[in-house]
C-alpha cells in the first residue's frame, strides 16, 4: 500500500509539473504572438520604412562642374572622366598590407602613397579614399580579375578638372582641390539647401573665377537609389535624378592676349591689366610668372609644392590682384588732374626745373640730375619733370592729394568680380596716426609729401588700381567696377545672362581738364620717353612710363644698377590708353626690376595696342627682343592674331570611362 501511495504521489507531482511547463509554453508563445502582431500590425509603417532604407541605399550623383571659356569661347577649364583605385579605410582591417599587395597589381608609387596618408588624416574613416588616380584601362582589368581579394576596395569613375592651355591665365582661373578639414568646418555655417547640394562633393574652388564663381560652377547634385545586398554592394538601380551640370562663364579676358603677353615677359616678373573702359571688362590679367594649375586638380605633390612655395619668384603670388609697387612717374597725370580739379595749379603756370628741389635743407633730386628748364603741366607730362612735381606735392599737402586721387580707386578695393584683392596704400596723416604706435612715428612731416608727388614714399598700388584709374582718367571720370566674367550661360536652357555692370558714380571731372591730361600722355609718344616705342603706330596712344625704386638711395648717391642684386634694381612701368580719341583700352604694366619705363613696359603694351586695335601679333624676331628687354618700335613683318600658339593640352587620360563598374 505505502508503494502505490508514493507512486500516487510523484505521478501528481508530474502532473502538475507538466501543466506548469505547459502553462509557461502557453505564456511564452502568447508572448511571441502578441509582439508579432505589435509588429507586424502597430509598427509596420516605421519598421517597413527602415527595413526599405536598409536595402535602398539613396547615393548622390556629383555634377559636372561648369566649363569656362574666353570672350572668344576658347575652352579655358573643363572636365574629363577617369578610373581610379579607392579604398574605405573602415572596411579594411590592416591599410598597409591592402596597399602593399595593390602595389603589386596596380603601379603605387610613394607620392601616392603620401597623398592617401595624409588623406585618411583629413577624412572620416567610412569615406572612400582614392589611393591612385587615372587608372588605364590595362590597369582597371588586372584590379578587376583580383577584386575578390580586397573588400573595402573597388574602382570608381571620378570626374577630374582640366584646364587645357596650362600655365596660361592661370592666376585669372585659379583652380579647385580637394576640400580640407578648415573649410568642412566653414560649410557648417552654410544654409541646408546649399550644404545638401555638396552631398559626396569632394573638391571646391580655390582661387581666382574657380573660387568666386564657385555657386554657378558646381551645379546641381543628383541621386541614385539602388538596391544593395548584405555585404553593401549595389545590385540594381531602382531610380535615379541626374545632376545639373554647372553653368558655363563666359569670360572678358581675350586668352590669345594674354598668352602673348605672358610671352612677352619672357622669364621676367611682373604684371599687366588692360580694361576696356567703356564697361570695366577686363581684357588681359597677367601675373608672371604663372603656374600650372592641373597640378592642383589631383592634390600637389610635396615636390612641386615646394618649388612653388619657396621660389624667390614667388609664382603663386597674383601680382594684378596683389602685388603692390610704387607708381613712380606713372603717377604724374593723376597729380596732375588733382591740381586742376583743387584749382591749386593753373595748366599754364610755368615752374623752372634745375634738376633738383631743396626743402629744409634736403635736396630731392630730378632722374639723371637733367635740368629740363621753364615747364607747363603738359610739358612736365611729356618730359617727366620731378621738380614740377615735387613743388606741385608740397603745394598741395599729403591730405588734399589723398581727398583727390582716393576717388580714382587708389588706397582701396577696386570691386573687381574675384577675391583676394589688396588695398595698396594712398597715404594720409589720419592713416599715419593709426598704422603708427609711437608718437613721433604718428607725425607726418612735411619732408615726407614731396617724393609722393612723383609716386615714391609710402605709395604703393597694384597693376589692377592704376589700370582702373587710367581708364576712369581716359572716360573723364566714368567709372565702371573692373569684370572678368562678362556672361552666365545655363547649359540645360542655353539662355546667356548678362552680368550686371552698371556704371559708377563719375568722378566731377572737368572734360578739358581731362583732355589736356591726355593730350599731355599723347605727347609722351610723339615727344617724350616712348617715341622711339610708337614710331610708326597708324594709331594715336597716350601714356607714361614710371622707373619706380625697390630700394631706397641715399641722397648723396647715385642709382647704379650695376651694384645692385636683380631683385634690388628699379621697376619699369607704363599706362597707357588708345585710341586717343576715343579711348577702348586702357593698361597699366610693371615689369619688376628691370629699369626704365621705356625699356621693358611700354614695349610691352604698344604690342598690346598692336594686337587689340590692329589685329597683329609682333614677328618672332620682334618677341625676342621684347622678352630680353631690348626692343622699341616692332621689328619685322607682323603676323596675324591668330598665330599665337595657345599650346592645348590634351587630358592625361583619354575619356574611354564605362559609364558604371558592377
Amino acid at each position: 500500500m505505502t508503494e502505490l501511495k508514493n507512486i500516487e504521489r510523484e505521478l501528481s507531482r508530474f502532473r502538475m509539473r507538466l501543466l506548469a511547463a505547459a502553462a509557461f509554453v502557453l505564456f511564452g508563445f502568447g508572448l511571441l504572438a502578441a509582439r508579432l502582431v505589435y509588429l507586424q500590425v502597430y509598427q509596420y509603417e516605421k519598421l517597413s520604412t527602415r527595413a526599405e532604407a536598409n536595402r535602398i541605399a539613396v547615393l548622390p550623383v556629383v555634377p559636372q562642374r561648369g566649363v569656362i571659356v574666353d570672350r572668344n569661347g576658347i575652352v579655358l577649364a573643363t572636365n574629363y572622366s577617369a578610373y581610379t583605385l579607392e579604398i574605405m579605410p573602415s572596411k579594411v582591417d590592416d591599410l598597409d598590407a591592402t596597399i602593399a599587395a595593390l602595389a603589386g597589381i596596380v603601379d603605387i608609387q610613394p607620392h601616392d602613397r603620401r597623398k592617401f596618408k595624409r588623406l585618411v588624416e583629413e577624412s572620416k574613416s567610412f569615406e572612400s579614399l582614392p589611393i591612385r588616380t587615372k587608372l588605364s584601362d590595362d590597369d582597371v582589368a588586372r584590379f578587376m580579375a583580383q577584386r575578390f581579394r580586397f573588400p573595402g576596395v573597388d574602382v570608381k569613375a571620378r570626374l577630374f578638372r582640366h584646364y587645357p592651355l596650362g600655365e596660361v591665365g592661370s592666376h585669372v582661373l585659379g583652380y579647385i582641390g580637394r576640400i580640407n578639414p578648415a573649410e568642412k568646418k566653414s560649410m557648417e555655417d552654410w544654409p541646408e539647401e546649399v550644404l545638401a547640394n555638396y552631398r559626396g562633393t569632394e573638391v571646391i574652388g580655390k582661387l581666382g573665377i574657380e573660387q568666386s564663381y564657385e555657386g554657378e560652377l558646381h551645379g546641381i547634385t543628383g541621386f541614385e537609389e539602388v538596391e544593395t545586398s548584405a555585404s553593401g554592394r549595389a545590385v540594381r538601380r531602382l531610380k535615379s535624378h541626374p545632376p545639373t551640370p554647372g553653368n558655363m562663364l563666359h569670360m572678358s579676358i581675350d586668352i590669345r592676349l594674354q598668352a602673348l603677353v605672358e610671352q612677352m615677359f619672357g622669364d621676367r616678373r611682373g604684371a599687366l591689366v588692360a580694361i576696356d573702359p567703356r564697361n570695366g571688362e577686363l581684357l588681359a590679367f597677367v601675373s608672371k610668372p604663372t603656374f600650372d594649375p592641373n597640378l592642383f586638380v589631383d592634390g600637389i605633390d610635396v615636390e612641386s609644392w615646394r618649388g612653388l612655395n619657396e621660389s624667390l619668384d614667388k609664382p603663386l603670388l597674383n601680382r594684378a590682384l596683389r602685388g603692390t609697387y610704387p607708381p613712380g612717374s606713372t603717377f604724374k597725370p593723376f597729380m596732375a588732374m588733382a591740381a586742376l580739379n583743387s584749382g591749386k595749379r593753373d595748366a599754364n603756370e610755368v615752374i623752372v626745373d634745375n634738376a633738383n628741389f631743396v626743402f629744409a635743407g634736403h635736396v630731392f633730386r630730378s632722374y639723371g640730375d637733367k635740368a629740363l628748364g621753364p615747364v607747363d603741366m603738359v610739358r612736365s607730362i611729356i618730359k617727366s619733370s620731378n621738380v614740377y612735381y615735387y613743388s606741385l606735392a608740397n603745394e598741395m599737402g599729403v591730405d588734399l592729394m589723398h581727398e583727390q586721387l582716393s576717388p580714382f580707386g587708389f588706397g582701396r578695393h577696386t570691386g573687381i568680380d574675384i577675391d583676394g584683392e589688396v588695398t595698396g596704400l594712398l597715404p594720409s596723416t589720419d592713416w599715419k596716426r593709426k598704422r603708427f604706435k609711437r608718437p613721433e612715428h604718428q607725425k607726418w612731416y612735411a619732408g615726407e609729401t614731396i617724393s609722393l608727388g612723383i609716386g615714391q614714399g609710402y605709395n604703393n598700388f597694384t597693376m589692377l588700381q592704376l589700370a582702373s584709374a587710367t581708364a576712369t582718367l581716359a572716360s573723364s571720370g566714368q567709372r565702371f567696377k573692373p569684370r572678368l566674367v562678362r556672361e552666365v550661360e545655363d547649359v540645360v536652357t542655353h539662355e546667356k545672362k548678362r552680368l550686371a555692370n552698371d556704371a559708377l558714380a563719375p568722378l566731377a571731372l572737368k572734360a578739358e581738364h581731362a583732355e589736356l591730361v591726355l593730350r599731355a600722355m599723347h605727347g609722351v609718344t610723339q615727344e617724350g620717353t616712348t617715341t622711339r616705342v610708337f614710331m610708326g603706330a597708324p594709331y594715336k596712344s597716350g601714356g607714361k612710363t614710371g622707373t619706380a625704386q625697390a630700394v631706397s638711395v641715399k641722397a648723396n648717391e647715385k642709382y647704379d644698377a650695376a651694384k645692385l642684386s636683380e631683385y634690388q634694381r628699379d621697376h619699369s612701368l607704363y599706362i597707357a590708353v588708345a585710341p586717343i580719341e576715343a579711348p577702348t583700352v586702357a593698361l597699366a604694366v610693371v615689369v619688376e626690376n628691370a629699369g626704365f619705363g621705356a625699356a621693358a613696359a611700354a614695349p610691352i603694351a604698344r604690342r598690346v595696342f598692336d594686337y587689340l586695335l590692329l589685329g597683329q601679333v609682333p614677328s618672332e624676331e620682334d618677341m625676342a627682343l621684347t622678352r630680353e628687354g631690348k626692343s622699341a618700335a616692332p621689328v619685322g613683318p607682323p603676323r596675324d592674331a591668330s598665330a599665337i600658339a595657345l599650346g592645348v593640352r590634351p587630358p592625361p587620360v583619354e575619356p574611354s570611362v564605362a559609364a558604371g563598374i558592377q
